[in-house]
């Protein structure tokens, strides 16, 4: 073979290993990367190719979901712990502790058991429920409340994936509410249609608020968290007035309220008009299965993914990253659009200065605690609907403060962005560390892959 054949041969092979590189950079399959739960410009690490060689439960010690299953385990614990120094039985007993120290624990399970159960009976299933029906009422409880959860915890998920840190679901849920609400009470059209131009008004306003953040941080170099924060206020503020304006205000009210939506701009009840779960929810689920999609099946996806784990390596491939962040923060903005949509059009069914409630915020922890995956925010968004559904519950029947769901929230937070802490109070191998021992062959013809950072 002549030299220049050589040359070419290693062009090829250079090439090659180069697209090998570049895929295994963005593929979170198989828990060689975990998506990142916080934006990262870089990584670097080994990319563990030999991860099909470990067994199912190999895989399953070391993977990130059983750390999130363990992070809200621990929280709940911990939680516990807090419901039981908070209460007056336990109080009272631990004044003779060291006589009958059974009393406290006993008095201490009994009130952390109490709470969690009403937890339980608030937002999954009330024993007690004299009908069917009322029984499985806190269920269709935690699943409306969810449903704005986990479509703005796709928005905060989606950006994350391609590096963009999108606290600004907040202000994208209100615009896109507030487009939504205007197209619901003051055009009156035929059923079917009316709600469709409700659902693509909530989607472009999402869509704007969100895309303004891509595209200037694409021109201007800005960062997405100030521009998020700042736009946050501005859309609570710009709702807070056009609710005092003619065009928004209820007439022959002067309480900053729309009129109610038409019915034909409503969410059809789901499972009749007993339960307040509405279409909605299968919208959330629509909308999971899209970003599974995107991510996962289309081309689209696969760049976003690129410009998410190295720009410098995406942009060296030909990929567009100033467009990619344009492109995600459209999609992040109108996934959060859906959010205000379902407030508007099915739970609330009018537009308030509060129709995002918390739920931008909390859409933030959902998608952390869901890693970041579509699949992974949609159970998190119902869990986290369980905490809020169930919360008010569980301090009616008990007396327990709300306020311990939110330290609960918290914690998971805490520990989720804690994967190390995790790992090391269960005694759990790092991801890449329960495989066989290697040949001495294997380890000197193997080398740590390098997915980005400085060399």
């Amino acid at each position: 073979m002549s030299e220049d054949e050589h040359k070419h041969a290693r062009k090829k092979t250079d090439e090659h290993a180069s697209e090998v590189r570049l895929e295994a950079m963005v593929d979170t399959e198989d828990g060689r990367i975990a998506p990142p739960p916080v934006p990262a410009t870089a990584q670097s690490g080994d990319l563990h190719p030999e991860a099909s060689s470990q067994t199912v439960v190999q895989r399953i010690m070391s993977g990130d979901a059983l750390v999130a299953v363990l992070a809200v385990v621990l929280s709940l614990i911990a939680g516990g712990i807090l419901i039981a120094l908070t209460d007056e039985d336990v109080a009272q007993t631990a004044s003779y502790f060291f006589a009958r120290p059974q009393d406290m624990l006993l008095a201490a399970w009994s009130a952390a058991s109490e709470a969690y159960l009403a937890l339980f009976q608030g937002s999954v299933f009330d024993f007690e429920g004299e009908t069917f029906s009322r029984m499985i009422s806190p269920l269709m409880q935690t699943l409306t409340v969810a449903t704005p959860l986990i479509c703005a915890g796709l928005g905060v998920a989606l950006a994350f994936r391609a590096g963009l840190f999108n606290i600004g679901a907040q202000g994208q849920i209100i615009i896109g509410a507030t487009l939504a609400a205007w197209v619901g009470f003051s055009l009156h059209l035929p059923v079917g249609i009316h709600l469709l131009l409700v659902i693509v008004a909530g989607i472009i306003g999402g869509a704007i608020w969100g895309g303004l953040v891509g595209l200037l941080k694409a021109k201007t170099g800005a960062h997405e968290v100030i521009l998020t924060i700042m736009l946050n206020y501005v859309a609570i503020y710009l709702v807070t007035y056009l609710l005092t304006t003619p065009a928004f205000q209820r007439p022959g009210s002067s309480n900053p309220i729309s009129p109610q939506l038409d019915e034909t701009a409503m969410y059809p009840p789901l499972f009749g008009d007993a339960f307040r779960l509405h279409w909605g929810f299968i919208v959330a689920l629509l909308a999971t299965v899209f970003v599974w999609w995107l991510l996962k099946r289309s081309i689209i996806g696969f760049e976003l993914r690129a410009v998410g784990a190295n720009p410098v390596a995406a942009r060296t491939a030909g990929i567009s990253v100033t467009k990619g962040y344009v492109v995600v923060m459209l999609i992040a903005g109108a996934l959060a659009g859906l959010a205000g949509v379902a407030q508007v059009a099915g739970t609330e069914k009018v537009l308030s200065s509060g129709v995002a409630a918390s739920f931008g915020f909390d859409a933030i922890t959902v998608a952390l605690l869901g890693r970041s995956t579509p699949w992974g925010t949609f159970f998190a968004g119902l869990l986290f609907g369980a905490f809020r559904a169930g919360g008010v519950d569980m301090q009616i029947s008990t007396g327990t403060s709300i306020d311990i769901v939110l330290v609960v929230q918290s914690l998971i937070v805490l520990f989720i962005a804690a994967p190390p802490l995790v790992r090391a109070l269960f005694h759990l191998p790092e991801p890449g560390k329960t495989k066989g021992p290697r040949s001495p062959k294997e380890t000197k013809s193997r080398k740590p892959a390098t997915t980005g950072g400085s060399a």
